[in-house]
């Protein structure tokens, strides 16, 4: 039986980044359907109470410092904990991997250049000519992905997944949401196997 997961996320989000690849791999494995949806948090966060990084208390700020460093051991993934570009709008690169999904072209391999492009490489993901690039560089057309990118048709797109999100009950970035479930971290990638594996019912607030 297939399955479809609505895989909410932002190139901005280190946590997406880690677990980028990991949470695709786990797609394959289970012949499950992969809807990509770009999001920009801060309607997401609006709705559920979350918190920009910059407003959060020192201490919570502290400890996202500790699990970036357990996180990037644990996925052997190279990381500069204080890149020079962030924080950063997410908009361009965001609304860019929802152009390559309408033009049917590679967003798995771009999202992850573009990952690799702010949180690996000191990247600036507002920079026009490095998103072009990465694009190129995964087999797509980067003019044209840049194009439609700043196009209406793109934005409405934008604005219908964080919509989407928020009736979802997804809170941050990386949120996998498999047959409304919503799983939200890479780390809970393990739980989100073990659902496809068992092919439990939902689980919902009760």
């Amino acid at each position: 039986m297939s399955v479809t997961i609505e895989y909410f996320y932002t190139h901005v989000s280190p946590w997406a980044y880690f677990g980028h690849a990991a949470f695709l791999d786990l797609a394959t494995l289970h012949g499950a359907t992969v809807v990509f949806r770009p999001v920009n948090l801060g309607g997401v966060f609006d709705a559920s109470g979350g918190m920009p990084l910059a407003k959060r208390h020192p201490v919570r700020q502290a400890y996202r410092l500790i699990e970036l460093q357990r996180w990037r051991d644990k996925r052997n993934l190279p990381l500069n904990i204080h890149p020079s570009h962030f924080p950063a709008d997410p908009t361009l690169a965001d609304c860019c991997a929802l152009a390559l999904i309408e033009q049917g072209g590679p967003v798995a391999a771009f999202s992850d250049k573009a990952f690799r492009h702010i949180w690996a490489e000191d990247g600036d993901l507002n920079d026009r000519a490095s998103l072009k690039a990465l694009a190129d560089a995964v087999g797509a057309d980067g003019e044209q992905m840049l194009d439609l990118a700043d196009s209406a048709e793109i934005k409405a797109v934008y604005a219908e997944n964080q919509a989407r999100a928020v009736e979802l009950g997804v809170i941050g970035s990386p949120c996998y949401v498999l047959d409304g479930e919503p799983f939200w971290g890479q780390d809970r990638l393990d739980l989100l196997a073990d659902a496809l594996v068992s092919m439990r019912a939902p689980y919902k607030p009760v």
